[in-house]
């Protein structure tokens, strides 16, 4: 179970600003917007500003649950107990992210986080885990309260574990 300890940059509802229904929508828009972080991200050493700023981000690296290509996500984690905490909200949006299946489909992923990559280990809180540590989440990040607000559907959460090299 996760405690309530907890570090994080600043999760924000600034990821209204950008238009969620049309990122979801359309993925050509989702594509450009994930691209354009990402290459922030990467100049910037893990920095990046817009919606996002001052938020702790990750790069994760899946792979496609149908197609085994390679993919990419900007993601924003938590630091609970000193484990890394990702979840699937996409803003709160009706359907999981893509990356959400391809966890679920092969749960070992690698992550770059500032200047940093490294091999994970993902795995998706069981159905009780995530109720009982979800209220600690939103006490540290009240935006998951709002997106879990705004969909029917459980956001899942993912605790990542770097793997021994």
């Amino acid at each position: 179970m996760l405690g309530i300890r907890a570090s994080a940059g600043r999760l924000s509802t600034n990821v209204t600003e950008i238009n969620r229904e049309n990122l979801v929508a359309d993925e050509n828009a989702l594509h450009d917007f994930n691209h354009g972080v990402v290459a922030e991200f990467r100049t910037n050493g893990g920095k990046v500003g817009g919606p996002f700023e001052g938020a702790d981000l990750l790069l994760l690296h899946t792979t496609g649950a149908k197609s085994g290509q390679p993919r990419l996500s900007p993601l924003a984690y938590l630091t609970i107990d000193g484990k890394m905490i990702i979840f699937g909200s996409y803003a709160g949006a009706p359907k999981d992210p893509a990356w959400v299946h391809n966890l679920r489909a092969n749960p070992q992923a690698r992550i770059e986080v500032g200047t940093e990559a490294y091999d994970v280990d993902v795995r998706e809180l069981s159905p009780e885990e995530r109720d009982a540590a979800y209220p600690a989440i939103i006490e540290v990040a009240p935006v998951f309260a709002e997106y879990q607000a705004k969909t029917t559907r459980t956001i899942p959460v993912f605790i990542a574990v770097r793997t021994a090299p």
